[in-house]
């Protein structure tokens, strides 16, 4: 992986501000983007900018054929077998809710979630609750490391029984990179008739994902987060259960035929694809896999590990400093989510970016509940990409020691 090529394709790192490079350590939240994704997207606008599946002049035929095309690149890219298992979306939490609303939950019927869900794997399955009178049932980590409890798991899918109907976990957690034992979750699930959805937004873009391997029934994840466009993303379903699901947002383009009364609903994925689409977006997500592919994809995760190895030993030994979940940076792949001691986490990435163009998240990352149960204020977090350099890394050290003694 040739990480100096990768950078001269992105604009965005060949800005200066007050003569200083940017560090951007804020991937978990938002991929910086290649030129070539976008001007795959700007072909679109500039050259066919017309509907797919609409119209028959050569525009509509053109941009039909390029979104179809960004279908196939997408399930070849997670190891679908159809590309009709490629439902088109806004983002992840599109995704979830598509399967949340159309999986005709019932009374009575019971939801696994972890207790390190995103908001967007959490407040679908509350209102549900609520709603429709589910049971949502949380499986808590382990307290000695924070890794999953897969034999609480195995125990409370036992206490459900046929009652569970699906188990919604996150794959990789962007509360600190730790990723879940899916394939292990997915064949107690399945050995006890339960399907399962994966929130992949912070696996997807870090790792190879092989659906067909993993044996997921569901998987969500976004563009934005893998160097594509935002707005973009993509729900997997095996073919058989999306065929099952009933759609909840209906209209043009989710029908073949209607009466007054009564309408014909397409097959997936156009079922669950109303109105008219993101063609630029899904365009230009097609592109930026092909990027990823292209240019090392595979090494990705292999580069963030080492990166967050420097990070992790650089900052060892900072007196007030914890790091959140796993201690070992294999088991947080590209995230190091931290708190110093007296310090506030707001404050420690406004210095940052103020003093060294270091851009991190701070706050509770859209897992309030965690943040919540744990009674901590929120953290800082630095997220690593393929782009990220050794000696980004070493700067980012360097300027926190020097934050931390402000404590």
């Amino acid at each position: 992986m040739d990480v100096e090529k990768i950078r001269a394709d992105i604009p965005a790192l060949q800005q200066k501000f007050n003569g200083k490079p940017v560090i951007y350590f804020d991937n978990a939240c938002m991929s910086l983007r290649p030129r070539q994704m976008v001007e795959a997207m700007d072909e679109y606008y500039y050259k066919y900018p017309g509907c797919a599946g609409r119209s028959i002049h050569k525009f509509g035929t053109m941009v039909t054929d390029k979104y179809d095309a960004a279908r196939k690149r997408m399930a070849k890219f997670i190891g679908a077998k159809d590309e009709r298992e490629i439902v088109f979306t806004r983002n992840t939490t599109e995704g979830i809710n598509i399967v949340a609303q159309s999986f005709g939950l019932q009374k009575g019927d019971a939801v696994i979630t972890s207790d390190r869900e995103h908001n967007s794997n959490l407040l679908p399955w509350q209102v549900l609750a609520k709603r429709a009178g589910i049971e949502h049932s949380i499986v808590y980590s382990n307290e000695s490391d924070g890794t999953f409890d897969l034999g609480e798991f195995e125990r409370r899918v036992k206490m459900l029984g046929d009652r569970l109907k699906l188990v919604s976990v996150v794959h990789t957690s962007n509360l600190d990179g730790y990723t879940l034992p899916a394939k292990e979750i997915i064949d107690i699930s399945h050995s006890a008739g339960a399907l399962v959805m994966l929130d992949g937004a912070q696996s997807v873009p870090h790792k190879r994902i092989d659906v067909r391997k993993l044996d997921a029934d569901f998987l969500a994840f976004s563009g934005h987060k893998m160097m594509g466009p935002s707005g973009i993303g993509v729900l997997y379903g095996k073919y058989e259960q999306l065929d099952k699901l009933q759609p909840f947002l209906v209209g043009g383009d989710t029908v073949q035929d209607t009466t007054y009364d009564t309408c014909i609903f397409l097959h997936p994925p156009e079922r669950f694809e109303a109105g008219l689409q993101n063609y630029a977006g899904a365009i230009g997500l097609a592109a930026a896999a092909d990027y990823l592919d292209g240019h090392g994809f595979d090494e990705a995760e292999k580069h963030e590990i080492e990166l967050n190895r420097v990070i992790t030993d650089g900052i060892s030994g900072i007196k007030g400093l914890t790091i959140l979940g796993p201690q070992d940076p294999k088991l947080r792949s590209g995230v190091i989510s931290f708190n110093i001691e007296g310090m506030f986490p707001h404050d420690i990435a406004i210095m940052l970016d103020d003093t060294a163009n270091i851009m991190i998240r701070s706050g509770a990352h859209c897992v309030h509940s965690w943040f919540n149960a744990h009674v901590i204020r929120g953290s800082a977090r630095a997220s690593l990409y393929m782009y990220n350099t050794k000696d980004e890394a070493s700067t980012f050290v360097e300027k926190l020691k020097e934050i931390a003694k402000l404590a």
